[in-house]
């Protein structure tokens, strides 16, 4: 059996785990726990750390949903804390420029930037599920922004991909070193972003929403061609859903609601408890196949379906129905792939960062934050620091379809931190990073470890596929033996082979175990990101 060969251990503690996708942040949360935080402090103060030392993935012009289980209560509570479209947005306007969706990237990406979400999930987090305050968990964002950080390898090499972006403005520059991106190892300061943490830290997250900071936001976003308005900023509000969750061979999966695609990841499992999968052995042709043809189904669904629920209904408990995944299941062929994947009928009547967090009590908190592509839409709020997400990009403009942007709807979103429970008590918490690799890498992690009985950190070491949405192609992790390569491409799936720095695409995840009866944390951070776990 083939793994990405990290020699890693699985990092085992009993006071409190953080893992995530760099160490400084990842010890930015740890200090928390120190300090007598608790899991959501940890995980709120890391991902503001990860906002300076990671910003291409993450920042104060993102979003955020998160997982929170309460060790006292018993529940999962999820947050969502996604922006809307603006109230002016204009889907006709789109048509009329010959867009049929929103733009990732280009002359008109502006009008992609949706409210940002995740200052107020910050602090909704806190207020709800914290003890420490929003100055307290701001603290170690802040030092570093003022006082530099050294870049880490892979971060550099995300930033020198995106370098075009930054350049192309000169606000853009402001996330520059000496007019380029950073390279491994260099000392890097903020200074911009320092006095926007500033601002946070002295008017909380009014300070973003309804102070000097949203109308700069504001005007940029106009300048630029969007839709984005200080009443839009100001009416923003972070919401507590009701998780959805599904029963998958004895371990409850928990996933926030649509907006989010966490609902693929159900279904995804659905179709997967449909076989025995001693039928197909890991790390096979087989089992490649029958996980890749799975993700295809759920991605089908969930991509015509799946949006803000508020402005269009979504048929979740058909979805998750045992019998329509029963039928969706049977379309699955052993010996060859599915030639069209399309969306199943649902009768009428039925770049990004993660964190895992938890405590000595036993909360755990499984967050994401995230700006979507690298840097987001590439617009940089002038004397700032704060690069604008390019979520709007989940919208489509078919008329009538449930992803058509419309006023203050939320988009499709990517992002989906991941939680499980045994027997009513809290197991794991989990993410894995890269857009549309989420719901896959969620899948082929929960594989692992629930299936094949593997370590933590083994589980998110193990080799991995990704389907390209776009072409249909099937990406493998270099090391994956012959026998799958020549396994699916006879089967009819066209693949390719990522190496070195490109493995990155297929995720960046971490998790965190609790054992409940001696409160052991087992905590993993895979090697295809600089990120590290740490306890104590």
């Amino acid at each position: 059996m083939s793994y990405f060969q990290s020699r890693r251990s699985a990092v085992l503690a009993r006071r409190g785990a953080v893992a995530t996708s760099q160490p400084l942040a990842a010890q930015a949360g740890l200090q928390m726990l120190m300090a007598g935080g608790n899991a959501v402090d940890a995980a709120v103060a890391a991902a503001a750390t990860l906002a300076v030392v990671e910003p291409m993935s993450t920042g104060l012009g993102g979003d955020l949903f998160c997982l929170i289980w309460d060790a006292k209560t018993k529940q999962v509570y999820a947050l969502n804390s996604s922006g809307r479209a603006p109230a002016h947005a204009d889907p006709e306007a789109m048509r009329r420029k010959g867009y049929q969706k929103m733009p990732l990237s280009g002359a008109d990406v502006a009008c992609s930037v949706t409210v940002p979400g995740t200052v107020a999930g910050w602090e909704a987090a806190l207020r709800r599920h914290g003890r420490m305050s929003f100055k307290e968990v701001l603290q170690p964002a802040i030092m570093y922004a003022e006082t530099g950080f050294p870049v880490s390898e892979l971060i550099a090499t995300m930033w020198q991909e995106a370098e075009s972006k930054l350049t192309a403005s000169v606000s853009g520059q402001e996330l520059l070193y000496n007019g380029r991106a950073p390279r491994y190892g260099d000392v890097v300061v903020l200074s911009t972003l320092a006095k926007s943490l500033r601002q946070l830290y002295e008017g909380g997250a009014a300070a973003f929403y309804e102070g000097e900071l949203a109308r700069q936001v504001a005007d940029y976003v106009q300048k630029n061609g969007g839709w984005l308005t200080v009443d839009d900023l100001r009416q923003h509000q972070a919401t507590w859903e009701t998780p959805l969750n599904i029963d998958y061979r004895g371990t409850t999966v928990w996933q926030c609601p649509p907006n989010g695609q966490g609902l693929t990841v159900l279904s995804a499992l659905n179709l997967l408890q449909q076989f025995d999968v001693k039928d197909f052995p890991a790390q096979t042709s087989a089992r490649y196949h029958l996980l890749i043809e799975i993700m295809r189904l759920a991605f089908a669904d969930g991509l015509h379906y799946i949006t803000d629920p508020r402005t269009d209904p979504v048929p979740v408990a058909a979805l998750l129905d045992k019998t329509y995944a029963k039928n969706r299941a049977a379309l699955i062929h052993p010996d060859h792939a599915l030639q069209n994947v399309s969306y199943g009928i649902i009768p009428p009547s039925s770049d990004t960062i993660y964190v895992s967090a938890v405590d000595s009590e036993g909360h755990a908190c499984s967050l994401i934050n995230s700006t979507f592509q690298s840097f987001g839409s590439g617009l940089v709020v002038p004397k700032t620091g704060i690069s604008l997400q390019n979520r709007g990009a989940g919208f489509n403009l078919i008329e009538g379809h449930p992803r058509c942007l419309a006023p203050e709807k939320r988009p499709y979103h990517t992002i989906i931190p991941g939680m499980a429970t045994k027997n009513g008590e809290f197991y794991l918490s989990f993410g894995v990073m890269g857009a549309f690799q989420q719901p896959q890498g969620q899948l082929q992690v929960l594989n692992h470890l629930l299936d094949e009985k593997m370590d933590i950190q083994a589980a998110l070491d193990a080799l991995r596929f990704g389907i390209d949405l776009e072409t249909n192609v099937i990406r493998l992790e270099a090391g994956v033996p012959q026998e799958i390569v020549d396994g699916l491409q006879k089967r009819g799936h066209c693949v390719t082979i990522l190496d070195g720095w490109q493995r990155m695409e297929l995720g960046g995840g971490q998790a965190i175990i609790r054992d409940p009866e001696t409160g052991v944390l087992f905590a993993g951070s895979e090697p295809r990101k600089d990120g590290a776990a740490v306890g104590f």
